[in-house]
């Protein structure tokens, strides 16, 4: 039997690359990307030069019966997104299962998220929280922020520059004005920011401020 380590990758700075993810990357016969474009470049910065297969969301359910069959063959395959780790937000659960249920090992290498920096730096309660991620575009969007009124653990949420001011002022209709908030971008790359303050103030700051980047909104949880 092969094995399957799922791999985090840097969500900006290459430093956060760990030697760990380095090693394992140029020792596997197989390196599955998300998108084989930008893996090439971080492949090609740490001097990597194994094989990259297209591994997505749109491929996996094709892909993956036939991955697992090399693994069984006693293949070791890597499994990388564009950046953080895999299956958080990203594609990867699906093979992970798959392979669980083939009875191959499945190893993931700790390493670099944008959830737990922006969760840490934010101030608030972070020993106990829950990771919504990317709340649904159109159906559903509402009805869930509706459902997590009186969560009492901090939130944490993803979002897209694009989508942000509608996220906040859903908060704010759900949550009120004065719920503490956190609004981290752009986490380990050169224009890193976290707004801290309640919804009612982070939202006129970014009707002021154009959102740019990437986004981690952390919510604290109801008193």
């Amino acid at each position: 039997m092969g094995i399957l380590y799922v791999v985090p990758t840097p969500v900006g700075n290459m430093e956060d690359m760990t030697f760990r993810a380095v090693r394992v990357l140029k020792e596997a016969d197989l390196v599955l990307a998300e998108d084989t474009r930008t893996s090439g470049i971080l492949l090609k910065h740490f001097d990597i030069h194994n094989r990259l297969m297209s591994h997505h969301k749109f491929n996996e359910h094709g892909t993956s019966a036939g991955i697992v069959d090399r693994m069984r063959a006693g293949a070791t395959v890597a499994m990388i997104s564009d950046a953080g780790t895999p299956g958080i937000s990203d594609p990867g659960f699906y093979l992970v299962r798959e392979a669980v249920n083939a009875g191959i090992e499945v190893q993931c290498l700790p390493g670099a998220t944008a959830m737990i920096p922006a969760l840490v730096s934010s101030g608030l309660p972070c020993d106990r929280f829950c990771f919504e991620g990317f709340l649904p575009q159109k159906k559903g969007r509402q009805s869930r922020i509706k459902a997590l009124a009186d969560e009492q653990r901090t939130m944490v949420f993803y979002e897209s520059p694009y989508r942000l001011l509608k996220l906040l002022g859903q908060l704010v209709a759900e949550f009120g004005e004065e719920r503490r908030a956190s609004v981290c971008r752009e986490i380990s790359k050169v224009h890193e920011e976290c707004v801290r303050g309640t919804l009612g103030e982070i939202t006129a700051h970014f009707k002021e401020h154009e959102p740019r980047g990437e986004f981690v909104v952390v919510v604290a949880g109801k008193d």
